[in-house]
């Protein structure tokens, strides 16, 4: 487990690595590319291009320091590492879609003084969306495994829909003259970066209060455990995440009397660990094996 782990903390890197020489050449391009045309939307997409290699870099620093051992000081190592990098990369969007709305709304309200050169503006945006597109394709393997590696693959996603709205915005100042189709595109970005902002800072929370993981039921734990042979109550049970996919689990189990008294216990902690493994991915479980008297004199017992 620990040999697979840090596979995949060297393949996320190699991914990560990639994905931010990819970012860091359309950002260039992009802010090129605003300069020449003065697309609002060009620069709010490089904007948020921006936003992404920094989260990106802040992305590949925080599998680094996850992948550190643990301590007698970090016991559980550093993999909340990860955590503390996607609440930086939520808040780093929130300030882009601030951002972008406030120039949106101030090039509705001064339509008249906006050039766009939409030709250029479509070439730089298709650039944009090709590197995009090879970035998410990328990234995308690794999205499901950590909170992390999630947030950078929506940056990259949020990015690929942006190229796609500059894309169009660019299409109908072409044919059509509108310019404020490149503030209204600029105003879609922003839209299109809060949610996605939402959701990261959303789940860096459930895992920075404990909460119990959203795809855990504790009832159904319960259930299994209770299922054992010579368990005859769970209490104190505690089900929560260091990180994405690290899911920790430890609870009080009043047992039969023969349990103890035949030796039967390290057995008993293997069929319990093996359950938790097997039936909910959970690699990190602690039982406390107790006898009826003792849980009956427990001070403050809970669920």
């Amino acid at each position: 487990m620990g040999h697979d782990h840090a596979h995949t903390s060297q393949t996320n890197r190699a991914r990560l690595s990639v994905a931010i020489v990819v970012v860091a050449v359309v950002l260039v391009v992009e802010i090129i590319g605003a300069w020449l045309t003065g697309s609002l939307a060009l620069l709010a997409d490089a904007g948020h291009m921006f936003s992404d290699l920094a989260g990106l870099i802040i992305a590949l620093t925080a599998t680094v320091v996850a992948a550190r051992p643990a301590t007698d000081r970090q016991t559980f190592g550093y993999q909340r590492a990860e955590v503390f990098g996607a609440l930086l990369n939520g808040l780093i969007l929130v300030g882009v879609a601030v951002a972008v709305v406030i120039g949106a709304v101030g090039r509705l309200v001064d339509a008249g003084g906006n050039e766009v050169r939409a030709t250029p503006m479509l070439v730089v945006a298709m650039i944009g969306l090709v590197a995009n597109l090879a970035a998410l394709l990328l990234l995308r393997p690794a999205a499901g495994s950590s909170i992390n590696m999630r947030g950078a693959y929506l940056e990259v996603l949020g990015d690929t829909l942006g190229s796609v709205a500059v894309i169009v915005a660019a299409g109908v100042i072409l044919f059509t003259g509108f310019m404020q189709a490149d503030a209204i595109a600029s105003l879609v970005i922003a839209g299109m970066i809060a949610p996605r902002a939402f959701v990261l800072l959303r789940d860096v929370l459930r895992v920075l209060s404990e909460s119990v993981p959203a795809d855990t039921d504790v009832a159904e734990i319960r259930r299994h455990l209770l299922d054992t042979p010579g368990v005859v109550t769970v209490h104190d049970v505690h089900v929560w995440m260091i990180t994405s996919g690290a899911h920790v689990f430890s609870a009080h189990i009043v047992v039969e009397p023969d349990v103890l008294s035949s030796g039967r216990s390290g057995a008993l902690l293997d069929s319990l660990s093996e359950c938790m493994a097997e039936h909910f991915d959970v690699d990190h479980s602690t039982f406390q094996l107790e006898p009826a008297e003792h849980a009956e004199h427990e001070e403050n017992p809970h669920r």
